[in-house]
């Protein structure tokens, strides 16, 4: 019987995380869009921050589980290390919950940078408390399974994308995105683009609020891009 339980990917490098830690999903959702990436990375829009506080930033670690069944995630916990996201595939399963604060906190003294769960959770003031970032589709206080064996480190469907070991995985309050490894470059310098862009806007509309309030003559506020297509249509 072949074994469910693959090894650890390895890290996304530092330098590519230090570039990361001043972007956000929302321009990474940019960048994978200019570069034609399916749905943009967004995983679905009813998975939710337990607090919108905390951002997560981390290589994905992935479990394959059904029906509330926590005995693979708990074992990737204990296989894990510093720097993952565990990402739980549950297929968005509601009767059970598949980790609570307990769980959670293992997972934060192993190192994990934040944990995705397809599916329910319990224990949600207790696991607000914590410092790492969880996202779920809900709320249940209804026990958990154990049955095994499931799948660690394999390739996961997780609420609508598809996600590989080693994938990059990022939250924030808006929501999780994922990026595949073999793109996080070219999303990154992508993101980095709108980054900057996003930086004149700023200026551009803080510019036209100081004029307004002083009287003085107002500058263009539209984009370019606004003006552009008003003249083609």
């Amino acid at each position: 019987m072949n074994n469910p339980y693959n090894s650890l990917p390895p890290l996304i490098p530092e330098s590519l995380i230090e570039r990361l830690s001043v972007l956000s999903p929302a321009l990474l959702c940019d960048g994978m869009q200019k570069l034609g990436i399916p749905r943009n990375g967004c995983m679905d829009a009813n998975l939710l921050p337990i607090d919108e506080h905390k951002t997560m930033i981390g290589t994905a670690c992935t479990v394959d589980t059904q029906e509330g069944d926590n005995f693979p995630v708990h074992v990737a916990i204990y296989q894990g290390a510093p720097g993952y996201v565990l990402v739980v595939a549950g297929k968005g399963y509601q009767e059970r919950a598949y980790v609570g604060d307990l769980m959670v906190s293992a997972a934060q003294a192993v190192g994990f940078n934040g944990v995705v769960i397809d599916g329910c959770i319990r224990d949600k003031t207790g696991l607000a408390e914590l410092t790492i970032p969880v996202y779920a589709k809900g709320v249940m206080p209804r026990s958990p399974a154990k049955k095994g064996p499931g799948k660690i480190n394999s390739v996961v469907m997780c609420a609508g994308i598809d996600v590989s070991p080693g994938d990059l995985v990022f939250g924030d309050g808006d929501g999780v995105v994922v990026v595949p490894r073999e793109h996080i470059e070219a999303v990154v310098a992508e993101a980095e683009k709108k980054l900057e862009y996003e930086i004149r806007r700023r200026e551009v509309i803080e510019k036209y609020s100081q004029c307004r309030l002083k009287q003085q003559p107002l500058p263009e506020l539209a984009p370019d891009w606004v003006t552009r297509l008003l003249k083609e249509t």
